[in-house]
């Protein structure tokens, strides 16, 4: 079966424009392939592909790159800003938007949340999420993730928070043991906020409604409309249906009574953390491998 390139959707955003671009000029250019033009270019294929397709944001000093492999007189460079704005996939766009205004969020995640994470920790989710991603690409997402922190931050707190964690989470030594260690310690130092409460949902709960792999988000809007979003590897999609939110909540509500307590999932943290810890110091195993 002979192979077709994807299809490309430029309205959707700048970034999906700017790649669609790069299509038009290559096809305008004696129907260049892909590969020809990042050899040109001294660029990774894979990147460029990643681009075309508005699933990455493009670098900075491509732009000068392709106006000159195009002869566009600065073409790019004026796309470039607009596209340059767009730090995340388009699929969590339409979500995040809402993360920005909610005045409650709900959460169960799979790991730690991306809200509380720790830079080391989230760098190290990051190169194993997407291990064929450039370092370009990685620092990018990074970059992204810590800036999303800013608003649990805030004072006075512009949103109420409730994170349930699956056990797995502080379990699994992501990044190692001093990576994990910190990452306990913040844990613990966000519970202890008036407007964040964090559970651990344990192993010992048995099966429950997202163990399949699913994260699932609730936020409850300035205008106390809910909507419900949930996410998987590799997809994410918004529920704004009231029936389909009562639905997620009531799954949620199930979730968050088989959780541990805060102060038993307080308790939880400290003893994970001192695990990590005594692995440093080459006294015992971590906690994840008893």
């Amino acid at each position: 079966m002979a192979w077709r390139e994807r299809e490309l959707h430029p309205e959707r955003s700048p970034r999906h424009f700017y790649g669609a671009e790069i299509r038009r000029h290559r096809k305008a250019n004696g129907d260049m392939s892909l590969s020809r033009l990042a050899q040109i270019l001294n660029f990774s294929t894979g990147h460029l592909s990643r681009i075309e397709g508005g699933e990455s944001r493009p670098p900075a000093g491509l732009s000068e790159k392709l106006d000159a492999a195009f002869n566009t007189d600065g073409s790019f460079q004026r796309y470039y800003p607009l596209a340059a704005r767009e730090p995340f996939p388009e699929k969590y766009s339409a979500y995040l938007k809402l993360v920005d205004t909610a005045v409650r969020h709900e959460s169960y995640t799979l790991t730690v949340p991306g809200l509380l994470q720790s830079e080391a920790f989230a760098n190290a989710l990051l190169s194993a999420s997407e291990p064929f991603a450039t370092p370009e690409e990685r620092e990018e997402w990074l970059t992204g993730r810590m800036a999303r922190q800013t608003r649990l931050h805030q004072e006075p707190p512009p949103c109420r928070y409730w994170f349930v964690l699956d056990e797995s989470a502080i379990r699994r030594p992501v990044g190692g043991p001093e990576v994990m260690a910190e990452q306990l310690s913040l844990l613990i130092a966000a519970s202890r906020q008036r407007h964040i409460t964090i559970q651990v949902l344990p192993l010992s709960a048995g099966a429950h409604s997202e163990m399949g792999g699913t994260s699932l988000m609730l936020l409850t809007l300035p205008d106390r409309k809910m909507v419900a979003y949930e996410e998987g590897s590799r997809w994410g999609r918004l529920f704004e249906d009231a029936q389909d939110v009562e639905h997620r909540l009531d799954l949620y509500n199930l979730l968050r009574g088989q959780a541990l307590s805060p102060q038993d999932t307080d308790a939880l943290f400290s003893s994970a953390r001192e695990g990590f810890t005594n692995a440093l110091r080459g006294t015992v195993r971590p906690l994840a491998e008893e």
